[in-house]
């Protein structure tokens, strides 16, 4: 049979209402008193019920994480690393799919509140304002920068520097771009970092409007990359670029060949095709853990400040990219 609060107490010499402090309230307890608890609790291999905890303390022991997508490898690994640091931390994790549905942001927030102790929103679509439906609850954002919130974000302004740099050593001076979601945070970073680079490297860039950020995406934006005059495509993100890479096929155009291809994210089958995709790497399991380890510390009321942290991007050059043609 599991071990109970009593048989801990038993162990340790103690009464069950102080193995309950040592547990909930440490603070509360002598350091002394604390380690025979311990001790006991590693043991009887005690499992504290945390519902009861919960009663005390006015914790849950549960984080909540919104996506827009999570059949998306980015936020599935976004979701990898919010799952191990709370894991560590003897969290558990609510996982809620928007389904790319700006207006269910709200709803999810409200509905995650009451049981979670904070929430990590994800790369959220819809107007900075629905960060309120959560009321009292922590909110951490991922991927996405609102005044005043804390947040993880990523250095997408210079993955494009980067992407536009290395399309341009290569030759390319007329580039098409498939741009995301519209009112995607990450996409306008993307396209403002873009920008700037295109102005820097003295490259034409032209905008090929918005599409699903997803394999169909790309596909439907292919043949207007090619209508273009274009001689490099820079996709929104890795599954765009897959599905980009999947049309030229069909239509027997050669890669890199004829048209460069440059991806953004470096989902794990950007590497798995042939030929390997070129991307801007970005460290989403990273951002995850980052993510809740502000969260974590807000729920302790261990920061005073609005904590907020930005990640690298990096260049990786595959097989999508190579010299423009007629500049060989």
């Amino acid at each position: 049979m599991a071990a109970t609060l009593r048989d801990v107490a038993l162990a340790a010499g103690v009464s069950p209402s102080t193995v309950s402090r040592a547990l909930s309230v440490p603070d509360m307890v002598k350091q002394s008193t604390r380690t025979r608890v311990e001790s006991a609790v590693r043991q009887l291999g005690y499992q504290p019920n945390r519902a009861a905890r919960g009663l005390i303390t006015g914790r849950t022991g549960n984080i909540g994480l919104i996506v827009p997508d999570m059949s998306n490898p980015f936020f599935a690994a976004a979701a990898k690393g919010v799952q191990s640091a709370a894991g560590a931390a003897a969290h558990s994790v609510f996982i809620a799919d928007t389904d790319e549905q700006a207006d269910a942001e709200p709803g999810l927030l409200r509905a995650l509140a009451p049981q979670v102790d904070g929430i990590v929103l994800c790369a959220p679509r819809s107007a900075p304002d629905v960060l309120d439906a959560a009321g009292d609850t922590p909110v951490v954002l991922f991927n996405q920068h609102v005044a005043g919130r804390p947040a993880v974000t990523v250095d997408a302004a210079d993955g494009m520097r980067q992407g536009v740099a290395h399309l341009a050593a290569l030759g390319h001076r007329r580039i098409a771009f498939v741009a995301g979601p519209q009112q995607s945070w990450a996409g306008g970073e993307r396209e403002r970092g873009l920008r700037l680079a295109a102005d820097t490297a003295g490259v034409d860039v032209v905008h090929l409007g918005h599409f699903a950020p997803q394999f169909q995406g790309g596909v439907a934006a292919a043949d207007l990359a090619l209508a273009s005059g274009a001689t490099a495509v820079f996709a929104y993100n890795d599954l765009v670029a897959l599905g980009l890479l999947n049309r030229f096929s069909v239509r027997g155009v050669s890669v890199p060949d004829e048209i460069s291809v440059l991806g953004f994210d470096d989902i794990p089958m950007s590497s798995m095709i042939h030929p390997a995709l070129s991307t801007i790497a970005v460290p989403t399991l990273d951002g995850g853990r980052a993510a809740v380890a502000i969260l974590l510390s807000m729920i302790a009321g261990d920061t005073d400040d609005v904590p907020q942290r930005e990640l690298p991007t990096q260049l990786l050059v595959r097989a999508t990219t190579g010299v423009a043609p007629g500049s060989r």
